[in-house]
């Protein structure tokens, strides 16, 4: 009876929406038109860290899907060359029609072709979506004449290509050719992606994340998983001195002081000044910063950022030290190295085994107290505390990940995550005590998952919660890292490769085989013969032939080197996996030059296609999680609808 009720109750709320038989009966044939549409496409991208240019060239080009549907109208009528410029028109439409109005003498006629060209291109990459999301999704003002261009029914051809000629005629003549060149281009980059899946790493290594955030903020369908670099600075933003530190120390390394500075306002000049004072005599070898494009530096700036380098690196293991003496429940003992050290004899004990230190000027660690800050460098670490947590900017852009972001995602029966799921030997997922309580597999992952966003939404507890992020992003039992130790210490100042190495969680080769990964959907409940797995954070080294399809293609990893740091030892730079109604495409791009190239010589990311798994049948939304909530949607008005013909409820006019 309460159920009855119940759904009574919720009927008559969904009437004040719905108010009678003609509205109800309309939104039903609304709905389920769009569930027998062509589910729209998703793209897949990975481990970005900051590689701007790349980044957006593929969010233009739609993963290759723009140039593929060029391809398919226009290949057998215009030039490869014509495809190439119509393709980079539409990718970046300010920058090249500038270029192009300088070389073109007869600027009226080429309008006319092009605006027909862009009018056909925008009919077949928007015609699986209903006319409504179309007219949504173009820029204002233009609404009335692109939505009659894609969908005039005049009665003849010739009537339809009069109707064209004269708007178009019009179009130009009232000087508005190039700004509906530009609508019309944004129609159908927009129309391209239906939603874009980020499987983590925005940050480290590229010089601007802060301008993928800025994409990804104005993008229209987003989802995120967090990767080991994002909860870095998700932790740094929160206050965690440890993680500020990692940041800093990451950015010094890849000579891109200038995100913290230029990107995001944060003050570098006291741990400046305090690095030129107390490494002055110190050359610094071993800190100087990793180039991998043109460096914007001299030499001198380069031996400057390598003293900060030092100075941080010092701080860092000082402020992780005091971490895992704070949190002896981390069991990370083993990374107490600082206390390890015998300067006068030049070595240092890891693992029970003694290496020799390449660098013994340490003239800030006390050896009696090898763990505590000094007084300068104390004051250097608050004032960057101060800094990270009230950065407007950065505090805008970690809440953009923290409210779009979850650990892991479930999406149209894929699951996607970073990183790993903890795992023993034998294929049992790893039991971890999390927060005094033993959890393991999905549960983890969700506790892990609740905890994060208390720590930045409940302010209240963020002090003693905001540790957990250090631990997350170092831990060997941790979703997001997943290695028995993160060597930083050895990579500084041990030359044996021996101290370096980090040994992978089971997971990293247990996945490579399709029982272990059918386990695995079936502990986040999905149906392992139609669900599959996709991570990134272990670069795929495609030049030594290793592969991102694993697991009978049950598992997909996606990080094939988007960094730049990653292209020599992956042979190509990332991958992108698209999810169609015709099914999935993992394509491997070649390296991209740069936004100037692509403008000016039309060069675009060329992506070889890996693989190419077809579905027996096409998908429509009506197969998709969308497509879930709208048959709850007609079942609902479905009931409404014999509601008002019984008269249980009255309909209004």
């Amino acid at each position: 009876m309460e159920k009855e009720y119940n759904k009574e109750k919720y009927l008559r709320l969904l009437s004040k929406e719905y108010k009678n038989i003609n509205q109800v009966a309309e939104e039903i044939i609304n709905l389920q038109a769009i569930l027998n549409l062509p589910k729209g496409t998703e793209m897949f991208l990975s481990d970005i860290h900051g590689e701007y240019e790349p980044f957006v060239h593929i969010l233009n080009n739609g993963g290759g899907i723009i140039r593929s549907k060029i391809d398919d109208v226009f290949g057998h009528s215009i030039t490869k060359n014509e495809r190439a410029t119509l393709a980079t028109l539409i990718y970046y439409p300010e920058q090249k029609l500038k270029l192009m109005k300088e070389e073109i003498e007869d600027l009226d006629e080429w309008y006319t072709i092009t605006l027909y060209r862009l009018i056909e291109i925008a009919k077949r990459v928007s015609s699986k979506y209903t006319r409504s999301k179309v007219r949504k999704a173009i820029k204002k003002g233009f609404e009335y004449v692109i939505d009659e261009l894609l969908n005039s029914q005049a009665s003849t051809e010739k009537d339809k290509e009069r109707y064209y000629k004269e708007i178009i005629k019009n179009i130009i003549e009232l000087g508005q050719a190039e700004s509906f060149i530009i609508a019309i281009s944004d129609l159908i980059k927009r129309m391209a992606i239906d939603h874009l899946h980020i499987i983590g790493d925005v940050f480290d290594r590229g010089s601007n994340p802060d301008l993928v955030i800025e994409e990804l903020k104005n993008f229209h369908s987003i989802d995120m998983q967090w990767g080991n670099h994002d909860i870095s600075w998700m932790g740094a933003a929160c206050g965690n001195k440890a993680n500020i530190a990692t940041v800093v120390r990451v950015c010094a390394r890849y000579n891109n002081i200038g995100i913290l500075e230029d990107g995001y306002g944060i003050n570098i000049r006291p741990l400046s000044n305090f690095a030129m004072k107390t490494y002055e005599n110190d050359d610094c070898l071993n800190f100087m910063p990793k180039v991998y494009d043109e460096n914007k530096y001299n030499k001198t700036d380069k031996m400057n950022i390598a003293k900060i380098h030092k100075a941080i690196t010092i701080i860092q293991f000082k402020l992780e030290g005091q971490m895992i003496k704070k949190h002896p429940e981390y069991k990370l003992d083993n990374r107490l190295l600082l206390d390890k050290m015998n300067l006068r004899k030049g070595n240092v004990i890891v693992d029970g085994k003694k290496y020799k230190l390449n660098d013994t000027n340490f003239p800030t660690i006390n050896p009696k107290n090898p763990y505590e800050l000094t007084a300068e460098e104390a004051e250097v670490v608050e004032r960057l505390c101060e800094s990270f947590k009230h950065s407007p900017k950065l505090n805008e852009h970690i809440k953009f990940i923290y409210q779009k972001g979850e650990l892991y995602t479930i999406f149209n029966s894929n699951l996607l995550y970073h990183a790993c799921i903890p795992m023993e030997e034998d294929g049992s997922f790893r039991e971890v005590e999390f927060l005094g309580t033993k959890v393991k597999g999905k549960e983890y992952l969700d506790l892990i998952n609740e905890t994060i966003k208390k720590v930045y939404f409940d302010e209240q507890n963020r002090e003693e919660l905001v540790d957990v992020m250090w631990y997350l992003w170092i831990s060997p039992d941790s979703p997001f890292f997943g290695k028995d130790k993160m060597a930083t210490f050895e990579s500084y100042f041990i030359d044996d490769k021996e101290a370096r190495k980090e040994e992978k969680n089971a997971y990293y080769y247990l996945s490579g085989k399709e029982e272990i990964c059918n386990k695995i959907l079936r502990e986040f409940g999905l149906d392992e013969n139609e669900s599959h797995l996709v991570n990134g954070h272990i670069p795929v080294k495609a030049k030594d032939g290793e592969s991102p399809i694993r697991a009978n293609g049950k598992l997909l990893v996606i990080d094939g080197g988007f960094a730049k740091s990653y292209q020599e030892k992956t042979g190509n730079a990332g991958y992108i996996l698209t999810n169609n109604s015709h099914g999935l495409l993992l394509s491997q791009n070649k390296p991209f030059e740069s936004v100037d190239m692509a403008i000016k010589e039309e060069k675009d990311i060329i992506s070889e296609i890996i693989v190419k798994k077809t579905e027996n049948a096409r998908k429509l939304v009506g197969d998709t999680d969308i497509g879930q909530v709208l048959k709850k949607q007609v079942e609902d008005l479905t009931e409404l609808l014999k509601f008002y013909e019984s008269g249980k409820i009255k309909q209004n006019s």
